[in-house]
């Protein structure tokens, strides 16, 4: 089998045609793809510990923690420490953080429609289904 014909490299390499895309539409608000997903999850769920947010988004902590950083850096999320251990803390959006995401959600929606342009419903489903397949696969 051509390595290039091979579906493990297909789908990195859409992986790696959505992120450029999702990083292009998200630079004129200086962040990443990762830091976004980060925005949305705490947009929706807000008040989630480091590896709540790890969890929900498949990263290891060390990169979250590295992202959040950043992300607090720039006045977009705070961290609330708990009273009953200082370890621990949980993660919220500052009121620039959710204006930000307001901006950021319709990026994110932009790149799922590019994604599906030309599919109709069922092909989508059926995308759906295959790649969950693939990915249960992998945990076996």
């Amino acid at each position: 089998m051509d390595l290039l014909d091979n579906i493990a490299v297909l789908i990195h390499d859409v992986k790696l045609e959505v992120a450029m895309y999702m990083a292009k539409s998200l630079a004129p608000y200086d962040i990443t793809p990762e830091q976004a997903f980060i925005i949305i999850l705490l947009n929706e769920r807000d008040g989630l510990s480091q590896g709540e947010i790890a969890s929900a988004l498949r990263k290891d902590k060390s990169s979250i923690t590295r992202m959040l950083v950043s992300l607090e850096n720039k006045g977009l999320m705070h961290k609330i420490t708990s009273s009953y251990d200082r370890r621990y803390y949980k993660v919220s959006l500052t009121d620039k953080g959710k204006s930000l995401a307001a901006n950021v959600i319709p990026c994110i929606s932009g790149t799922i429609d590019v994604l599906q342009t030309g599919f109709s419903l069922e092909e989508m489903n059926e995308l759906h289904r295959l790649l969950m397949k693939m990915r249960d696969n992998m945990k076996k």
